[in-house]
């Protein structure tokens, strides 16, 4: 059984990555609203945060030590 410290920092660490795809939404949802391209920096951005952000939580919800 992991400790209560251990706890709180796996749920703070999926809460963290949840927030992130939700900035990457978000830049991407502002980006295509704005009439952007495919090239355009925001798009990339947004797609990269969302990237991060779901790879975190992937490796986040895999750890069960």
């Amino acid at each position: 059984m992991a400790s209560p410290g251990d706890q709180l920092y796996r749920a703070v660490t999926r809460i963290f990555s949840v927030i992130i795809i939700g900035f990457g939404v978000a830049i991407l949802a502002v980006t295509l609203a704005r009439g952007a391209s495919i090239g355009s920096a925001g798009i990339w951005i947004g797609l990269l945060f969302c990237a991060i952000g779901i790879a975190r939580l992937v490796i986040a919800l895999r750890t069960r030590n």
